[in-house]
């Protein structure tokens, strides 16, 4: 030292620091060293302490069933608020009417709406029963008009069986005339040259003559009645196409009147259909002026709320808690430790709110904590990349706080394998995993 400075420490007296006195007049090499041997050997000690490997992350409270959680109570119909009948805190069962609204479309404001439209379906069913009526009627005019169609048909082929024997009978007595007028012929031409030769008289000739001009006219009247035979059977023909083709057009105009009355009647159901549908929904739509809770619960927040304020179709008015709800606690976990998360795996969870001393590494001497184990594990990552894991509470332990509400916050550790801290140590300065072990058999190292 150069002691340049003109207070040299030399020049000042012991008795004036009486802490540099005591600190010079004790020797502190060998405590110092015991000091550092000890620290050593404690530490050397607790590498050898067992260490309880965990994965830590936060979560929140939730419910094991969607049903459970909190939800809206939303309106069918658009409307306007006549009146409430709850308010923030109420507790409410299952159908208890929260809100009265009223109707604001001009399609639905008549009040007798629904008994109009079931007015107009029971006209629109004795519309389609006189229809099925009608159809009736054309089915048995269909049945009359074929039967005596056939009858007829029958008359008319009577007749033209009846006009061709007629036929048959003028052309064999055309034939007999035609034979007799030969005769009468041939016996006229002898008597001519008998009479000519002197062997008959005159009276003779001419009576003979006579019986030849009567066997012509009887032959011209024979093939004259052969004739109108013929024309008969022609116009009985005629006849029984025109019969045929007759019922034949009445039976098609009934049966389209019975087509056309079907397609009316149809129509006619179509419509009742719809009216039915509309008498139905009318009387549904009449029901969803009140809206009623959906289950037993908590009305947490009412979102709607002045008397006269139009709410839309589907908007929220309000929020409701349940009853009853299964509690579980949703935390996330990085992809590197999911490999590490059992279903089944022991849990300790620390709530906010609730006073606790955790140590990591030693869960059970853990105050404050409460159990539970991993009932499930998502198997794809959430939009963040990591993946969510419910907790439920372990059976058999502490059961868990009744004042826990839904979105408390949590701190949880999902219990590994027990190892020396020195172990732990190594690990985590060369960052290798943690060790896991499965339910059922021995621990199982990372990689192995």
């Amino acid at each position: 030292m150069l002691n340049l400075s003109p207070k040299n420490i030399n020049n000042f007296e012991n008795t004036d620091l009486s802490a540099l006195k005591r600190v010079e007049q004790k020797s502190s090499s060998k405590k110092l060293m015991r000091t550092i041997y000890g620290l050593f050997l404690a530490l050397f000690v607790i590498t050898f302490l067992p260490w309880t490997q965990n994965i830590r992350s936060k979560g929140l409270v939730t419910t094991l069933r969607p049903e459970q959680r909190p939800q809206t109570v939303n309106t069918v119909i658009s409307g306007k608020i006549v009146k409430w009948f709850v308010k923030d805190g109420d507790i409410v069962k299952k159908g208890d009417t929260i809100l009265f609204i009223s109707e604001i479309k001009d399609d639905y404001f008549d009040p007798n709406l629904v008994a109009r439209t079931e007015k107009q379906l029971k006209n629109k069913e004795l519309s389609v029963v006189s229809y099925s009526d009608k159809i009736k009627s054309l089915d048995s005019r269909v049945d009359a008009l074929i039967e005596t169609g056939r009858l007829k048909l029958q008359q008319t082929k009577i007749k033209l069986n009846q006009a061709q024997l007629k036929l048959k009978t003028d052309s064999i007595e055309f034939h007999t005339t035609q034979i007799n007028y030969k005769i009468a012929e041939n016996q006229y031409d002898r008597f001519e040259k008998l009479y000519k030769e002197g062997l008959k008289s005159q009276s003779e000739l001419e009576a003979r003559k006579l019986t030849l001009q009567r066997a012509q006219a009887n032959q011209i009247a024979a093939q004259q009645k052969l004739m109108q035979s013929r024309n008969d059977i022609i116009d009985a023909k005629v006849e029984y196409n025109s019969v045929e083709a007759k019922y034949r057009d009445e039976v098609s105009k009934a049966e389209s009147d019975k087509f056309s009355a079907l397609t009316s009647m149809y129509d006619a159901e179509v419509d009742v259909t719809k009216l039915q549908s509309q008498v139905v929904n009318y009387s549904i739509r009449n029901g969803m002026y009140l809206i009623l809770a959906p289950q037993d619960g908590v009305i947490t927040k009412v979102l709607s709320s002045g008397i006269g304020e139009t709410i839309k179709q589907g908007d929220a008015i309000a929020t409701i808690m349940p009853s009853v709800y299964d509690l579980v606690i949703e935390m996330k976990v990085r992809p590197m430790d999911l490999p590490l998360i059992q279903k089944g795996q022991k849990v300790r969870v620390q709530f906010d709110g609730w006073p606790a001393i955790v140590f990591s590494g030693w869960p059970n001497t853990s105050f404050g904590t409460f159990g539970g184990e991993v009932y499930a594990v998502d198997n794809f990552a959430g939009e963040d990349g990591k993946f969510r894991v419910l907790i439920a509470p372990s059976k058999g332990q502490k059961q868990w706080p009744t004042a826990l509400r839904v979105g408390g916050g949590t701190n949880s550790m999902i219990l590994l394998n027990d190892v020396p801290i020195g172990y732990e140590l190594w690990r985590l300065v060369n960052g290798f995993p943690p060790d896991f072990y499965d339910n059922n058999s021995t621990p199982i190292k990372k990689g192995k």
